[in-house]
């Protein structure tokens, strides 16, 4: 005699030959064939010994059973007391009741629509990893959503999931944000044939989503050859000398010239401005040189103008002191004292007053 004992979480089912007899309740019991005997744990999924409809067919049975059915197209979670415990994929299953409470959420999922009646903890939940796509559209951005190649809708900012199944969902991002665009090292030819290279830059902004990633194939590509199309146009109009004086003026025009074919784009221009003119060696040189003439000119200009302006002024002097004798000797002891002021010392003899023997002294005759 074999003792088959059945715990107070589980259940037991007596099968002879395949034939299911009766359910065991919890206990101690006494069999010749323990293999008559077939115990399981309550609250797990139940794998039947027998065909499950047999089971089913026992009221006893049928009561202490939960049966889901799970088709083709859907997935069932688990939750025991609230917490998810496991996910079925297509079948039918059958769980023993026990003191824990079970409930069973089954899903379809064979559409292509956003989720939106679950929550994060089960979207991300990482036994579920495997039967959802999640994307996150950050702060800046948004994306055009796609199912199997078709335009479904614009999205903004935010995390979006989908059901893995056959249709293709893609997700097409644009940053929003301010962005510039470099036009670097550009060579270009004026009206009177100067050769320059020039760095210039744009801001831009995405303004339709829809034209920037779904009507036009690299977009930034296509909005640089505009950019620089335009820019080499003007440039070639405009003389070395016109340019560098209107160069403030370069950043007025393109944005009239380029505004209307970046929407074509889905863009907005908000701004254009030519950083730097760099001129060949030789121009440079000739620039300096014409520079450097310039400040010349400027320099004996200004030189003749003080030079007349002194010699007005000793014009007037001389004119003052002719009709002013003691004028004229105020000035002659003016200069007296600036050459006493280099001599180391000076005799003078009795005789005559000092003034004159100095002045006989330091002035000729």
């Amino acid at each position: 005699m074999n003792l088959i004992r059945v715990e107070k979480n589980q259940v037991g089912l007596l099968i002879k030959n395949g034939d299911f007899k009766k359910v065991l309740a919890p206990g101690r019991y006494w069999a010749w064939n323990r293999k008559d005997f077939h115990i399981f744990n309550l609250n797990m999924v139940f794998l039947p010994p027998v065909p499950l409809e047999e089971l089913l067919a026992n009221e006893t049975f049928a009561a202490m059973a939960d049966v889901v059915a799970v088709k083709q197209h859907e997935i069932a979670l688990v939750f025991e007391n609230d917490l998810l415990k496991m996910n079925l994929l297509p079948g039918r299953y059958a769980f023993l009741k026990g003191n824990s409470e079970m409930k069973f959420q089954v899903i379809d999922v064979s559409g292509a629509n956003i989720i939106n009646d679950l929550p994060r903890e089960v979207l991300f939940h990482p036994m579920l990893q495997s039967m959802f796509r999640n994307y996150i559209v950050a702060q800046h951005e948004k994306a055009v959503l796609l199912v199997d190649g078709k335009f479904h809708s614009v999205l903004d900012s935010g995390v979006y999931s989908f059901y893995v199944n056959s249709h293709q969902i893609e997700l097409k991002k644009a940053d929003m944000r301010m962005q510039a665009l470099e036009i670097s090292g550009q060579e270009i030819l004026t009206k009177d044939k100067a050769a320059l290279r020039i760095n210039a830059f744009a801001q831009y902004n995405i303004a339709d989503i829809n034209k920037a990633v779904l009507e036009n194939k690299e977009m930034e590509k296509q909005l640089y050859v505009l950019v620089q199309l335009v820019l080499r146009e003007y440039i070639g109009t405009l003389g070395l000398d016109e340019l560098l004086e209107k160069k403030g003026q370069v950043g007025k025009f393109m944005l009239e010239q380029i505004r209307e074919e970046a929407a074509t784009l889905g863009v907005t221009i908000n701004g254009f401005g030519v950083r730097d003119i760099i001129l060949p060696g030789d121009v440079k040189e000739i620039m300096n040189q014409v520079l450097v003439a310039e400040k010349k000119a400027q320099a004996n200009l200004i030189m003749r103008r003080e030079e007349t302006a002194s010699t007005r002024s000793l014009m007037n002097t001389a004119k003052l002191m002719e009709e002013n004798p003691m004028l004229f000797r105020l000035k002659e002891m003016e200069y007296v004292e600036r050459i006493a002021e280099k001599v180391g010392s000076i005799n003078v003899n009795g005789g005559g007053l000092l003034g004159d023997q100095l002045r006989q002294i330091f002035t000729p005759k």
